[in-house]
């Protein structure tokens, strides 16, 4: 049935893009620009000034058209460009236009911060019209770098190339200069070559940019649709060779543990290791680190899951995080992706085995021994990626009760291989990728409850027509994993695929089997260009079989989505708003069993105003609700139908204080489930180099079916569940201050406390009934009975125990803080001081939220750690 649903709905989408496109295209045709280059004849000093006589040989450039807020209007103030360039370096002259001076926001940020006013040069020197790299000048001087991929629809700042570059303030605005080497871009080999180009303005005080190559609202695509930048001719591969190595001293001081040998107090650590970046050909290169160590990066924020579902953080490591949108393969929605590079590196899956007087020192990451990143685009379409990393065996030291010592090991050694390619073709307007990656534990006959290994790959594709207005896209995965009759019966019994369910049909544990195989996929069509509609539709799959977790995040199995929305956006200013968005979503899902377990509508829109200020809001019903997961492993649950609502508004970005605020909630029927989220987020600027921002984040949960444990009496599963109040109150602090563009001093501190406090617990009794009443029996003060923790439970009243669980109620604090202070003394190589403190612990379920928190952050006694790293980056 089920089927046929989803089958009508991508037909009816099919139908609907074939009919518009039929129709005559509304889209604006804009002829593209061409700038035309010289070579230089002497070079000139990238200090900001562009009188320098070396600039005279080329011609300036200029008529900007405005992209935002009125698309197609001549901008405030123009702007002026000139392109020249040496054997080794592209050289770039910006004059921006403002006849107010004083008013130009030259705000201090550390690298790609991105504040205040400011150029963008967008290079598609590849120029497949899909990707490219970018580099940003402020009117403070201060650099940053892109490389955008999906034809503009993802810009990652992770990637830090070294170049040069200046700016200056005078009487007619601003000037900068930009001195970029040929070794950070990538091109193909050609007599003279031809690149996609365009630069991009921002007036911040306005909130206005400004494009050198128009590119109209209506038109699908960015990068595709940039000017050409001309006239480079017999350019030499500058391959490129970066080696850097890094040294890193840190101490640690924590409460000491009375008895215990590994935890005295304190800890001094030297390590070492080194990072390199070698140019194999012009299009390619390849990425090496040993022994990496990232202790500059900020911490996790706290998070707790009510649901049993893991949690998705996201990659801080710099390692993994530059040029990560090549590896990225997220087939499907929310986080799914075949390749969660935190896997690497993760902390070990066992806990030392200790008796009496016995202590252990863990380790709390597997340490990476090497890793490698192979990669890069070819002049004729093909993206290529591939990752190798090896973590080592990790063992705990425990110190016996006799003073002996021995060592155990907690994580085997393990490879991980993930390799990624994409084909473009027809006119760039298509592609066709794949993927695949390997995970290979050395497991010397242990482990039994770990995976011996694990695949999993995929194919995607992608086509655009009518001048990229309509798409088609797609992908299918799949996965099979290895192992013990143990670790693969284990795997069936996760969360996230529930085979014990005692309701399923369609699954089953089957204890003998050895490996485990499951597929996955998306297919999409749809309109994201001409006009004012927007439209598109699709569906995903998940089978219950699929097993990512190996080297990939998934966060559950066995389902089929069926999902469409219809937009339509107001894109032309007036005296009130800037642009709208109204949008229209629905969805269907099913599991492979045959069952509808939801359907849900939301209409949404954002509006931003003609102040400069915004206002996004939506409501949402849920209905037809049933989970499969709900009792984690128990049947089939239904919860009740749920509506939700948001609104959020705030203030002009560009002042130096604005603030967001913003309400959402979630309320069912009967009043089991009830939600309420207030958030409050307020920047500062006070100067040009020092900034603050507080985020305060409050959420109180109400449901009357929070899962709690499962029993068993009389040879009967009992499912406890009971009514929880869960307060969670999240406080974020930033502080930035920057000496210069390459001295800055950054802080990060969040308190957070998640508190539960249960009542009316009770257990399941018909799971698929229609009322509340009916799904849950409430246990009465003859039946449960709390003592020393622990709740008694008496279900027939005969005066003895009939089952027992552990008191639910928690209250959980948390404390993250870092100051790191980071100078880049030469472009590439810096040093890092870095103090870390953080604790965690429980509060008393009575204590306030607010005066938990004060506890935690000003009396819990916590761990400091303070690094010093030096690196140096040598190039040739």
């Amino acid at each position: 049935m089920q089927q046929k649903i989803i089958l009508k709905f991508l037909a009816f989408f099919v139908f609907l893009s074939l009919k518009t496109t039929a129709q005559e295209n509304t889209q604006t045709t804009i002829p593209k620009r061409i700038y035309t280059t010289k070579p230089l004849k002497k070079v000139p000093i990238i200090d900001g000034d562009v009188s320098d006589a070396a600039w005279n040989i080329v011609e300036w450039s200029s008529d900007f058209t405005e992209k935002d807020p009125d698309e197609g209007t001549p901008p405030t103030y123009q702007t002026l460009f000139k392109v020249m360039y040496d054997k080794k370096y592209l050289y770039i002259a910006i004059r921006a236009l403002d006849s107010e001076p004083a008013l130009i926001q030259r705000r201090l940020s550390r690298r790609d911060g991105f504040q205040g006013d400011r150029v963008n040069v967008i290079i598609d020197s590849y120029h497949d019209k899909r990707t490219a790299f970018v580099f940003t000048t402020t009117a403070a001087g201060v650099k940053g770098e892109e490389f955008v991929s999906q034809n503009g629809n993802n810009w990652d700042d992770s990637w830090n190339p070294i170049w040069y570059t200046n700016a200056k303030v005078d009487d007619k605005g601003w000037t900068a200069e930009m001195k970029i080497p040929f070794s950070q871009l990538r091109f193909g080999k050609a007599e003279e070559q031809v690149w996609g180009f365009n630069i991009n303005r921002t007036i911040f005080r306005l909130q206005e940019r400004s494009l050198w190559q128009r590119i109209p609202n209506d038109q699908a695509g960015f990068i595709s649709e940039a000017g050409e930048l001309h006239g480079l001719k017999n350019l030499v591969s500058q391959k490129q060779l970066e080696v850097q190595p890094f040294t890193v001293l840190q101490y640690d001081n924590y409460p000491a543990e009375a008895g215990n040998p590994f935890r005295t107090g304190k800890d001094f650590k030297l390590n070492a290791g080194l990072d390199a970046k070698i140019g194999v050909t012009n299009d390619l290169t390849l990425d090496l680190t040993v022994n990496p160590d990232f202790g500059q990066v900020e911490a996790d924020p706290g998070a707790i899951a009510l649901d049993g579902f893991q949690i998705f953080f996201r990659e801080q490591r710099p390692f993994f995080v530059e040029n990560s949108n090549i590896f990225d393969y997220e087939f499907a929605n929310g986080s799914d992706n075949l390749f969660y590079s935190r896997r690497i590196g993760r902390n070990p899956h066992r806990s030392a085995n200790l008796s009496d007087g016995e202590f252990a020192n863990e380790p709390q990451n597997s340490r990476i021994l090497g890793a490698a990143k192979f990669s890069g685009k070819t002049r004729d379409g093909w993206s290529i990626g591939v990752l190798e990393s090896v973590t080592g065996n990790e063992f705990a030291e425990i110190r016996q009760a006799d003073g002996e010592t021995r060592e155990e090991i907690v994580e085997p050694l393990t490879n991980y291989f993930v390799a990624r390619v994409q084909k473009d073709f027809n006119e760039r307007n298509s592609f066709i990728g794949g993927i695949f990656t390997a995970t290979n534990r050395h497991l010397n006959g242990n482990f039994n409850e770990l995976h011996k290994a694990a695949y999993s790959g995929g194919i995607d594709f992608q086509h655009n027509w009518k001048n990229r207005a309509y798409f088609l896209e797609g992908n299918m995965i799949f996965s099979h994993v290895l192992g013990s009759k143990e670790a693969i019966a284990a795997t069936q019994q996760t969360l996230r695929h529930n085979f014990q369910r005692t309701d399923a049909t369609h699954v089953t544990v089957d204890p003998t089997k050895t490996s485990l195989s499951g597929t996955g996929g998306r297919l999409e069509i749809g309109k994201n260009g001409g006009g004012n509609w927007r439209y598109n539709g699709g569906v995903i799959w998940r089978s219950p079989e699929l097993e990512l977790n190996d080297v990939g995040f998934l966060r559950q199995t066995d389902e089929i989505i069926q999902f469409g929305s219809l937009n339509y956006l107001w894109q032309i200013p007036t005296e009130t708003y800037r642009n709208i968005r109204a949008r229209f979503e629905q969805f269907s899902f099913y599991d492979f069993g045959g069952n509808l377990n939801r359907i849900g509508f939301e209409l949404n829109a954002e509006i931003s105003w003609i102040n400069n200020w915004w206002t996004e809001g939506g409501y949402g019903i849920d209905t037809n609700f049933f989970d499969n997961f709900y009792l984690r492993g128990g049947p089939r649950f239904r919860r009740p139908n749920t509506s939700s609502a948001y609104f959020f508004f705030g203030s002009d970005r560009s002042k130096l204080f604005s603030f967001t605020l913003g309400y959402s909630n979630r309320h069912s029927q009967e009043n089991v489930v009830a939600r309420d989220r207030f958030v409050v987020r307020t920047n500062y600027q006070p100067t040009d180099a020092l900034s603050m921002s507080l985020n305060l984040e409050y959420a109180n949960l109400n449901d009357k079916t929070q899962y709690v444990s499962e029993a068993n009496f009389n040879n009967n599963d009992r499912y406890i569940l009971g009514n929880i109040q869960n307060q969670t109150l999240t406080t974020t602090l930033r502080l930035n201050y920057s000496f210069t563009p390459d001295i800055s001093l950054q802080f990060y501190g969040q308190p957070f406390i998640s508190k539960g406090t249960f009542s009316e617990l009770n257990r399941v009794i018909n799971p698929l009934g229609k009322s509340i009443n009916d799904r849950i029996s409430v246990f009465d003060s003859n039946q449960i009975t709390l003592k020393s923790d622990t709740y008694l439970i008496d279900e027939n009243r005969d005066g003895i125990t009939d089952y027992s669980f552990n008191n639910p109620d928690f209250s959980f604090v948390q404390l993250q803080t870092n100051l790191v202070a980071r100078w880049e003394y030469i472009p590439g190589s810096e040093l890092f001081l870095v103090w870390s403190r953080g604790s965690v612990g429980s509060a008393a379920i009575s204590e306030d939220l607010v005066d938990a928190v004060s506890e935690q952050v000003f009396n819990v006694p916590a761990n400091d750690t303070f690094l010093v790293k030096f690196t140096y980056r040598f190039r040739r």
